[in-house]
C-alpha cells in the first residue's frame, strides 16, 4: 500500500525540555511498526567536531535510537559548532540560513521516507536569522507546511510556559495537534494537575506522558499516524 508522504513538526516550550529524545521515540515507534519514517532538522548549533568533521548530535542520537541508516549530517541543513542560538551561530560562522535551502533539503528527505518527523531548534520563539532578513522558527514550520506537536516538561512552571507556547504558535497561524508531557510521574499530584490545567487553558489535548528513561512511546500507532496526516 502506497502512503502519501506526511509528517509532523516537534517543537517545545524551551531548550533542554526533551524535544530530541521524544522525536527519537516517535520515529522509533513508527519504524517499529513498519513505517519508513525519517528525520529532518533545519538548523543545529553546538555540533561536535570529530575527525575534523562537524557531527550534529541531535540527528546522530535520533538516527541511532530509531534505526535510520542515513549519515546524521545528511539530515540537517545548517550545522554550526558554536553552542549558541542558531541565528548567532550563523552570524559567527558567516553562513546565514536561507529558507529556500531548507525547503529544498526537506523535499529531498521527503522523497526518501513515507513520514518525516522534523525537529525544531530551542523553543517555539527561536530566531534563525536576524540581519537584513528575519527568519524565525515559525517561518520554517510554515514553509514546511507541517502541524506541530509541543513537548513540555511535566513539572512546576509548565502551565505558564506551555500556555504561552500554544498562544504564540496560534498567533502565527500554526496548527497544533497535541502536547506531550516529558519527565512525567504518574503519582505526582503536580504533574496530574498540570495535565488537567494545560488541557483546560489551551483546549489542546495532551496525547502522551513520557517517563524518565522510557524507551517506547506509549501512544497507539493508529493515533500517531493520524497525527502525522495518515
Amino acid at each position: 500500500m502506497n502512503r502519501k508522504k506526511k509528517g509532523i513538526f516537534i517543537t517545545a516550550t524551551g531548550t533542554d525540555i526533551g524535544k530530541t529524545y521524544i522525536t527519537a521515540l516517535i520515529i522509533k515507534k513508527l519504524r517499529d511498526n513498519a513505517i519508513n519514517a525519517g528525520y529532518y532538522k533545519a538548523a543545529l548549533s553546538g555540533a561536535n567536531l570529530k575527525n575534523r568533521k562537524l557531527i550534529p548530535g541531535d540527528a546522530e542520537y535520533v538516527a541511532a535510537m530509531s534505526g535510520i541508516s542515513m549519515p546524521p549530517e545528511k539530515l540537517v541543513s545548517y550545522i554550526y559548532e558554536p553552542p549558541v542560538s542558531p541565528h548567532l551561530a550563523a552570524k559567527m560562522e558567516q553562513y546565514p540560513i536561507e529558507l529556500d535551502k531548507i525547503k529544498a533539503d526537506f523535499q529531498k528527505i521527503q522523497e526518501q521516507f513515507e513520514i518525516v518527523v522534523a525537529e525544531g531548534s530551542g523553543g517555539i520563539v527561536c530566531p534563525l536569522r536576524m540581519d537584513n532578513q528575519r527568519i524565525m522558527l515559525t517561518d520554517v514550520i510554515k514553509a514546511l507546511q507541517l502541524p506541530v506537536l509541543i513537548v513540555a516538561d511535566a513539572g512546576l512552571g509548565t502551565i505558564n510556559s506551555t500556555v504561552l507556547t500554544v498562544e504564540y504558535a496560534k498567533s502565527a497561524g500554526i496548527e497544533i495537534k497535541g502536547i506531550l508531557l516529558n519527565q512525567y510521574e504518574e503519582k505526582n499530584p503536580i504533574h496530574q494537575d498540570n495535565h488537567l490545567q494545560i488541557e483546560t487553558l489551551t483546549d489542546i489535548p495532551i496525547i502522551a506522558h513520557v517517563k524518565q528513561h522510557d524507551t517506547n512511546l506509549k501512544l497507539d500507532i493508529t493515533t500517531l499516524l493520524q497525527l502525522c496526516g495518515n
